[in-house]
Parts: C-alpha cells; sequence; structure tokens
C-alpha cells in the first residue's frame, strides 16, 4: 500500500513521523509552498517537507493543488492521508488515490467541521474533544468517519496546549486506521446531519475581550487565542495582549469595590493579588501579560510597574 501524505504544519509533523516509525510505505508528501518568515523574511520550508526531505521522500508543493493533478498521480500513491495540509482537494485529485482520502480531523464530527475546530471547542467552552478519521468527499469535512478518539479537555488547556495533544493522539490513530485499510478490515459511519455545525476561520478580529462578558467567557477567550492570534485589550489607547487568564475569587473589600465598577475596571492596585478586572460575573484575573514593545510578565508585575491601577479601565 503506497501512501502519499498531505499537510503543512506543526501539527502534522507527528502523524507523518509516526507513519514512517510504524513501516508504510510514503511515496510522497505533498506541502504547501515555502513562505517568507521573521522580520527579514528568510523563505522557510513547512514543518513537513523538513520532516520529509530527512527520510528522502519526494516533496510536491504546488502553488494550487487543483492545478497540478499530474504530478500528483506522478506520485504512484494508492491512498492520500491528509492532515492540516491547507487547499481543498478536487474531485480530480481525490479520483488519483484507488483507495480513497483519509483525513486527520482535529475535532469531533459533525458538531465541528469546519476551519478551527480545536480553537472553537475551546471558545465554546467544551469540556471533551477529539481526532476523527474520515474519509474525504467535495463537501466541507462531510465524509463517513473510520475512527474517532475522544479526549477531556483541561479547564485552564490552551489551543496550543490543546493542539499538541491533538497532534499525538493523532498520530496513533492514523496508524491504526491505516492497519484497518491494509486489511480491509473496518465500517464507515456515516455523520448525522442533524449535528452539522461548522466553525469558521479565527482572526485577529476575534480575540479582544470584551470584559461585559462572564468570567468563564472570558477565560476561555484567552485560552482559545493563545498562542495565536492571542487575546488582547486596551488601557488608555494602548494595546495590551493577554496569554493567561483565570476566574477571580475576591476579597471582602474588592467585592465592594466591584459592585460600583463599571465593566473592565481595575479592581486592585495590590501586585500580590495581580490584576483584577471587573466583568458581567464578577472578576477575571490577568496572571500574564504583554503591553505593546514589551515582555511577558506576570499580572502583578505589571501593578507593580503602575501599568495597571486601581479605577482605570480596559477596553470592553
Amino acid at each position: 500500500m503506497k501512501i502519499v501524505f498531505a499537510g503543512t504544519p506543526d501539527f502534522a509533523v507527528a502523524p507523518l513521523q509516526n507513519i514512517i516509525d510504524n513501516g508504510f510505505n510514503v511515496v510522497g508528501v505533498i506541502t504547501q509552498t515555502d513562505k517568507p518568515q521573521g522580520r527579514k523574511g528568510i523563505l522557510t520550508p513547512p514543518p513537513v517537507k523538513v520532516l520529509a526531505e530527512q527520510y528522502q521522500i519526494p516533496v510536491l508543493q504546488p502553488e494550487k493543488i487543483r492545478e497540478d493533478v499530474a504530478a500528483v498521480n506522478a506520485l504512484g500513491g494508492d491512498i492520500l492521508v491528509t492532515c492540516a495540509y491547507g487547499q481543498i482537494l478536487t474531485q480530480a485529485v481525490l479520483d488519483s488515490f484507488p483507495r480513497g482520502v483519509w483525513n486527520i480531523h482535529a475535532g469531533l464530527l459533525p458538531q465541528y467541521r469546519g476551519a478551527s475546530p480545536i480553537q472553537s471547542c475551546i471558545l465554546n467552552g467544551e469540556t471533551e474533544t477529539g481526532v476523527s478519521i474520515m474519509k474525504t468527499e467535495l463537501g466541507l469535512d462531510c465524509g463517513d468517519v473510520l475512527c474517532v478518539e475522544k479526549t477531556p479537555i483541561d479547564e485552564m488547556e490552551t489551543y496550543g496546549e490543546l493542539s499538541e495533544r491533538l497532534s499525538r493522539i493523532g498520530a496513533e490513530l492514523i496508524v491504526k486506521a491505516l492497519k484497518m485499510l491494509e486489511t480491509n478490515e473496518y465500517t464507515l459511519t456515516p455523520q448525522e446531519e442533524s449535528g452539522v455545525n461548522v466553525v469558521r476561520k479565527i482572526n485577529k478580529e476575534h480575540a479582544k475581550i470584551d470584559f461585559s462578558k462572564t468570567q468563564t467567557e472570558i477565560v476561555d477567550l484567552v485560552r482559545g487565542m493563545n498562542p495565536a492570534p492571542i487575546a488582547y485589550t486596551e488601557l488608555h489607547g494602548n494595546k495590551i495582549n493577554v496569554y493567561r487568564a483565570e476566574k477571580a475569587v475576591l476579597t471582602e473589600e474588592e467585592n465592594e469595590a466591584a459592585e460600583s465598577a463599571q465593566m473592565g475596571e481595575v479592581l486592585s492596585d495590590k501586585p500580590k493579588r495581580g490584576v483584577l478586572v471587573k466583568c458581567k460575573d464578577g472578576a477575571v484575573k490577568l496572571t500574564e501579560v504583554q503591553a505593546a514593545g514589551g515582555k511577558r510578565i506576570s499580572g502583578g508585575d505589571f501593578v507593580n510597574g503602575r501599568k495597571a491601577q486601581r479605577g482605570q479601565v480596559f477596553s470592553c
């Protein structure tokens, strides 16, 4: 069984590595083109390409895969495994693989189809997610499911931390799936159309903190935006990135201050208490922040440097 693997970012590296480690015949890798990185714009290969070259696996980097089907066919694959590849596959591409195209999807289906299953489940306050191996069809994440591995989400787990875990889970699950496909011992489960939910791509515009929201909503936003695009707020017109936040338990004095405070108002000027900010149902503590041009520091250091003082108001 000859396998072609299509993937691009770090998330896809562990699955490809585990496929190789388990002795499967990877005859080619398809990935995105090299992109400029950093301030100097140095042309940098995708992580999946770097791994493929370590094993002398042929790499294909089409600008648009739909316009390079002949090159895809030339790889000679029986199966295509996709994982965060980043391009839409046409029917011509799907038809290039006689034993199907199988996607490692970092979410549960059909609840989390679309571009941001990991972030969206955190933003929605889910306590469970997982990885689904599905047969790719022309519609968006609508194919039959081959196998699923579920996992709980820790209440303080960030998007980056959960992504790393799901990548490792996906690495194990795709090997299990390939063994099923190799022996033709498997059953496909159609997705229930009644539960379909398509999640959008998350952009910086979605990352601004609204302190009129609840503690849970704000903490989940901060978790879901870390490490990118990073939740943020503003203080006196200055942008403040927020990397970590938690629900605050207020003292009696702070509760009294909160009663008359407006949403987004700082409730304490004591460094040991950190940055306590009024929200809909109490307050949140900003535990790791970064002012524009500065370093990431604790909320206590932010208060100690008098960058946040009692009575000041973060914009909602």
